[in-house]
């Protein structure tokens, strides 16, 4: 081959790959850009923020596949939290039990913000069928407060931690931090009960991997790339989880091909392997209004953990498969009851921060 050919083909080649980049670009959006919008959902509140940012830092509250099921009504002296149905998530929550500690969270996050912006509020829960709750506050003076601080940098870290043991006046400060009337929390430290829990985390991972209807309802709620995460506000964006952006096609292709039992079972037990505790709640109660005050205080632990650099994450196969229910109980000390949360803690890395919607699309 001449000089000239050389040169032709080579350019080419250069041209073909630069038009492959392009249109991967043009389908899967950069990070540069997601990092940015993450960044605007999470900027800090002013002085005196109106309601409707005090609603934007609600919003910021962990959720079930990050669906966030919940709408607001901004009123005088009053804001209402209901929940929002069509975010349903029926295979793995069939009574809607994610979902109500779901609204508890996004209410602790306003209650929070309110009381460290001179706003002090009290959460009722409405009379009826106990569905809807309202944050009623009055004026009062700025309270400066490390879980409000920590509410823009919380995130559900779903990553290897590195073993290392909590301190144990964190872990008391945690305990005192989430205690909620109706609601027990059991911190498991030593080694042996958290194998136990991993064994039982991968049955559950075992059971939901074998289920179709599962995995479909599963991906349809993961943003494998940063385009996708932007355009919905929810989800599980992949990257999140330290997986590479891909176009959504190629996306759904891989996780029907390697998202199996074969391989998340042994990452969701080297995961746990890694963590320095598991924290439990459990609600006094199966019902609603339980399951609200128990994503109250799993909401404060977790904002409490943000604040004293522990990374979080959630491992609920074992509340979600019933069947596994109670050998959980019986681990933590709680035969009859039933397990509402489990939530894996340690020291680990930073990842992107999950998507939200705009305050517009939550309000009613």
């Amino acid at each position: 081959m001449n000089r000239r050919n050389l040169l032709i083909t080579g350019a080419s080649a250069l041209a073909a790959a630069g038009a492959g980049a392009f249109a991967w670009s043009r389908a899967t959006g950069s990070m540069a850009g997601y990092e940015a919008y993450a960044k605007g959902l999470r900027m800090p509140l002013a002085a005196e923020p109106d309601l409707r940012d005090l609603v934007r830092y609600a919003t910021l509250a962990a959720s079930g596949h990050n669906t966030q099921p919940w709408r607001f009504a901004v009123a005088a002296g009053a804001v209402r939290l209901f929940p929002d149905e069509s975010r349903r998530t029926p295979v793995v929550d069939p009574d809607d039990h994610h979902l109500f500690v779901s609204l508890g969270c996004a209410a602790e996050n306003l209650a929070v913000a309110g009381r460290a912006t001179g706003r002090p509020g009290e959460i009722a829960i409405l009379p009826g069928d106990g569905s809807a709750l309202a944050w009623s506050f009055s004026e009062g003076p700025a309270v400066a407060d490390p879980l409000f601080d920590a509410i823009p940098r919380r995130q559900s870290t779903r990553a290897d931690y590195d073993g290392r043991p909590i301190p144990s006046e964190d872990l008391a400060a945690l305990e005192r931090i989430a205690a909620e009337p109706g609601v027990g929390l059991v911190l498991l430290t030593d080694r042996a009960r958290i194998s136990q829990a991993r064994d039982l985390v991968a049955a559950g991972n075992d059971a939901q991997m074998a289920d179709p209807a599962f995995r479909t309802e599963l991906e349809r709620w993961i943003r494998f790339n940063p385009r996708s995460a932007m355009r919905s506000g929810d989800g599980l964006f992949s990257a999140a989880s330290g997986s590479p952006s891909l176009p959504d096609v190629l996306g759904r292709s891989a996780f029907s091909a390697f998202v199996t039992a074969g391989s998340e079972s042994p990452k969701v037990a080297r995961q746990l392997a890694s963590s320095a505790a598991l924290a439990v709640f459990v609600g006094e109660q199966a019902d609603p209004a339980h399951w609200i005050r128990v994503g109250r205080a799993c909401q404060r632990l977790m904002l409490a953990a943000t604040a004293r650099g522990l990374k979080h994450a959630f491992v609920n196969q074992p509340v979600e498969v019933a069947g596994l229910r109670p050998a959980l109980a019986a681990l933590i000390g709680e035969p009859g009851r039933r397990p509402d949360i489990v939530l894996r803690l340690g020291y680990g890395p930073t990842l992107p921060l999950s998507p939200r919607r705009p305050v517009a699309a939550v309000l009613v």
